[in-house]
């Protein structure tokens, strides 16, 4: 009975920690660079990291795949030199429990392009395994044969502008609801911009903006989160009524594989 009683309690612990299942539940109030979102709950997107540079300046956002691999945008350029910061929620403060992680490789998309902005996906691999733990847990990855329809809500995170001409990024932690477009919705907005490498959402009052690129779209599948997109491009002014474009992380997701079953 005890044997039991160690089995199911080992189980728990991985389930705690499990993808897509927050140890801190988000709060939804929309379900409405983030423009007219919200902060979130403090340390309910676990997955959601900051990419740093040396002076600690926030440039762009990531997801936690697993313990050892974070995914980005390729047109974040991150370097070996800069850090990813796990379990943060407030950037002003200095009590947080945060993991400071150095990058040991980096694998950009080889066939990620910056004038189409196809492709735009980055793995990074952590010089050091992340420790899983209320705070910081990974986010599901949409796999190749998913369908996230057009019209379904989901949600976007980061610490990106609040305001195109803002002067700083936020302290806290944003969050946004968006529905999901369909490409042909989509292309009604940004023409031939759009291709099959990407997923467009919002143009509903709400949008990604600077600083957010390289974070998570996410949408629940059988109830836990799934990472479906990657904060790609949009607006230059992140005008809500616009979509925001995000890398189609179910045809990036054989490439994701690949690379880190290789890695």
């Amino acid at each position: 009975m005890a044997f039991l009683w160690i089995l199911s309690c080992l189980a728990f612990a991985g389930a705690a920690y499990g993808c897509g299942t927050p140890a801190i539940p988000p709060v939804i109030t929309g379900y409405s660079r983030i423009v007219n979102g919200e902060e979130a709950v403090p340390h309910s997107w676990p997955w959601q990291v900051s990419l740093q540079d040396y002076t600690g300046f926030h440039f762009c956002g990531g997801s936690l795949v697993n313990e050892n691999w974070v995914v980005t945008a390729a047109h974040c350029n991150v370097r070996t030199s800069h850090r990813v910061i796990l379990g943060e929620h407030d950037r002003s403060s200095n009590a947080e429990d945060i993991q400071v992680m150095k990058i040991g490789k980096v694998f950009k998309h080889p066939n990620y392009n910056g004038y189409t902005i196809n492709n735009d996906i980055l793995l990074i691999k952590l010089a050091s395994p992340a420790q899983m733990n209320m705070r910081v847990s990974p986010v599901c990855v949409a796999e190749s044969g998913d369908n996230f329809p057009g019209g379904m809500k989901c949600v976007t995170s980061g610490w990106g502008l609040t305001h195109h001409n803002a002067p700083d990024t936020p302290a806290l932690l944003q969050q946004a609801a968006l529905p999901l477009l369909t490409n042909d919705q989509c292309r009604r907005y940004w023409g031939s911009k759009i291709t099959n490498l990407m997923i467009c959402a919002g143009a509903s009052g709400a949008s990604s903006c600077m600083g957010d690129s390289g974070g998570p779209l996410v949408c629940q599948k059988a109830g836990a989160w799934t990472l479906v997109g990657i904060v790609s491009w949009g607006s230059g002014t992140c005008t809500p009524t616009m979509p925001g474009v995000y890398a189609r992380v179910t045809e990036l997701r054989a490439w994701m594989d690949q690379i880190i079953a290789a890695n």
